[in-house]
């Protein structure tokens, strides 16, 4: 009988770098639509409809050469938007 290496990891359980950074443009998004009081309407408009187009064109930005450091600066960009790397998750609170 083969012995099964507990450290192989199968290529299906790592993540797809365009789902995370999916995941990330979404969470912007989610915490733009929390902070729509605080912005015009045409703020809050531009920011989510530059949000939608980077989420649509994800998967063609990460098979560029300098997708990561372009994806850093859209996050970045986004976030000195949304604030979001400031905001602390409650679940995550003892």
């Amino acid at each position: 009988m083969a012995r099964v290496n507990p450290y192989r990891v199968s290529i299906a359980s790592v993540p797809v770098p365009s789902d995370f950074y999916r995941r990330e443009f979404i969470r912007h998004r989610e915490c733009l639509a929390q902070q729509r009081e605080y912005f015009s309407e045409r703020a809050i408009t531009d920011a989510d409809e530059a949000l939608a187009r980077v989420i649509g064109q994800l998967e063609e930005i990460c098979e560029q050469a300098d997708a990561d450091q372009l994806i850093a600066r859209l996050l970045r960009q986004f976030n000195a938007v949304t604030g979001l790397s400031g905001w602390s998750d409650p679940k995550q609170l003892n």
